[in-house]
């Protein structure tokens, strides 16, 4: 077993627009992440994740990179950045950058030259195809909704953007852009940041061919269609990925994470074995897509306890002894848990603490999303004109115009939206939350007065304090993070229940996942002698037999047996 500082680790991802604003301009920046640095210590967390903070017109709040070397005004300086690293540092803590490579932005020097003509030295850095009979060079459409594809005027082609059409795609087939990305990923790594997460990184590599998914012509009116058999896990990607390592990665000792659109925990091994040189976790979406239905994110139907055993058991016996599981319920681009997977009106604290004690005690690197630890909750804001989220937006227009209600779009804004995750931290009850001083970028969900850090702070028996615990453990017995997994009852339809085991030592998590009482019955085959109880959610007679364990609404309970 090969022991690393990042597989104990536990990560704190900061989406810095919504976190703490120092100076009343609505927007949270860097002075404000480097006030809550000793919150983020008390927490117990060992590494930051910060989402970009990269000059950016801000088109995709910040996926957006205009500069790689700059940090975006709305977010300070550069000196306020080298601060909050000192800061971080200086308290044990580490910091990962997020680097956003498969796409720029359109106000990117690279792209202003590109699109200045067809022979421009910088034109092949983006990609660029003529149009067929007056339309795109293909049916593919964008993540964020219309065509990936816009055409330049000026230039006479189209260029190929995935996302937002201003976000061009990067053409990674050319060797001068990988290097520029090299020695711009080596500048940072120079100033001693601890790592990267990587933005959509296994899209880089497209089929060079860029044919069309279905093939015909839908006269006036194209059809867009999904294309990612022709750039997900593309044809050249883990050639540049070992580049990378080669090049960049494997002269620093840090972490990477890459979140990998639709992998499977066979393609995922591709990229994360230790003996691929490529990368340490990858973020994988089929936990986040179980409550999709066949017409994707926005089409919501319920999840189903045994889909999520399912899927977690999948990964955890695929990647271990190869590769290593990134653990995870939400982030900046996902609905809130508690409100997704929980009950955050009649079991708030309880069903936060049972999904938190699900991520701590599974073997991987465990990521909390910032307001995670407090139990903040999805929000419903009355109007569309309240949402700031790009995706929200073109969705909410595309589907009116399909003739889609209201009234069914915003259910599924209200359960899917990525503004959900994104409304300001909230630390107080006073206006704003203590998020500003002025008018907050986004609206604050109205559950602020009830749901804060300084109330959470205050509480003895809060979730902030129940994270706290469940950080110490896993720094306080190794099996939390190596044990191997084997799921039990898996017909139970009410409880997950799993051991971990590492030497003669064996981890019983057994967790209630719904408001009624359950019943657990431990399996003949788990032998033990004696049994600690290392944490629970509610009160629990330490004596009590385990054969038959009788679990109240959402209570959660992890022993140690040896």
């Amino acid at each position: 077993m090969d022991k690393k500082w990042w597989k104990e680790s536990v990560v704190y991802q900061i989406y810095p627009r919504s976190f703490k604003d120092s100076n009343g301009d609505g927007i949270g920046d860097l002075q404000g992440i480097i006030s809550k640095l000793d919150y983020l210590n008390h927490l117990g967390v060992d590494v930051v994740w910060l989402c970009p903070v990269y000059q950016s017109p801000n088109d995709d709040n910040g996926y957006d990179i205009s500069n790689y070397q700059s940090i975006m005004d709305d977010f300070g300086t550069l000196s306020d950045w080298e601060e909050l690293l000192a800061g971080l540092h200086s308290r044990g803590m580490k910091l990962i950058m997020d680097l956003v490579v498969n796409h720029s932005s359109d106000e990117h020097a690279w792209f202003v030259e590109s699109r200045k003509s067809q022979d421009n030295p910088y034109r092949d850095y983006y990609i660029w195809r003529p149009g067929k009979d007056g339309q795109p060079p293909n049916d593919w459409g964008s993540f964020f909704s219309g065509s990936a594809w816009e055409y330049d005027e000026k230039s006479e082609e189209y260029y190929l953007h995935l996302f937002s059409r201003k976000q061009p795609d990067l053409n990674w087939d050319n060797p001068k852009l990988r290097k520029e990305i090299y020695d711009m990923m080596t500048w940072w790594l120079d100033k001693g940041i601890d790592g990267f997460r990587m933005d959509v990184i296994n899209l880089i590599s497209k089929v060079p061919e860029l044919p069309s998914v279905s093939g015909e012509s839908n006269g006036e009116q194209p059809t867009y269609h999904f294309g990612g058999d022709y750039f997900v896990n593309g044809p050249r990607v883990h050639e540049y990925m070992q580049e990378m390592n080669r090049e960049v990665l494997s002269k620093y000792d840090i972490m990477t994470v890459g979140e990998a659109v639709n992998v499977t925990p066979e393609e995922a091994s591709l990229y994360v074995s230790e003996d691929r040189n490529e990368l340490n976790m990858v973020f994988h979406f089929e936990l986040m897509d179980v409550d999709s239905g066949p017409g994707g994110k926005w089409n919501v139907q319920p999840w189903k306890l045994a889909d999520i055993k399912s899927i977690i058991s999948k990964w955890q016996v695929a990647l271990d002894g190869k590769g290593w599981n990134s653990l995870y319920m939400n982030n900046h681009d996902q609905p809130r848990m508690l409100s997704r997977f929980g009950d955050d009106k009649l079991f708030p604290k309880e069903s936060g603490k049972m999904l938190a004690t699900l991520l701590h005690t599974l073997q991987g690197t465990p990521y909390i999303y910032q307001g995670e630890e407090i139990g903040m909750t999805n929000v419903q804001f009355a109007s569309i004109d309240d949402y700031k989220d790009i995706e929200i937006v073109n969705m909410y227009k595309e589907y009116l115009a399909a003739g889609h209600s209201e009234e069914k779009i915003m259910n599924s804004i209200y359960i899917k939206g990525r503004d959900n995750g994104r409304t300001p931290m909230q630390w107080n009850s006073e206006p704003q939350a203590g998020f500003t001083t002025g008018t907050p970028w986004l609206a604050l969900n109205p559950n602020y007065k009830d749901i804060n850090v300084e109330k959470a702070l205050a509480d003895p028996d809060s979730l902030f304090h129940y994270y706290k615990k469940l950080i110490e453990l896993r720094k306080q017995h190794e099996i939390i993070v190596y044990g191997n997994y084997t799921i039990l009852a898996e017909e139970n339809e009410q409880v997950y229940a799993y051991l971990r085991a590492l030497g003669e030592e064996q981890l019983l998590v057994v967790l209630n996942f719904f408001g009624e009482p359950a019943t657990f019955e431990l399996p003949s085959t788990v032998k033990f002698q004696a049994k600690e109880l290392l944490i629970a959610n509610y009160e629990v007679n330490p004596e009590e037999e385990l054969n038959t364990i009788q679990l109240r609404p959402y209570e959660a309970r992890v022993y140690k047996l040896s």
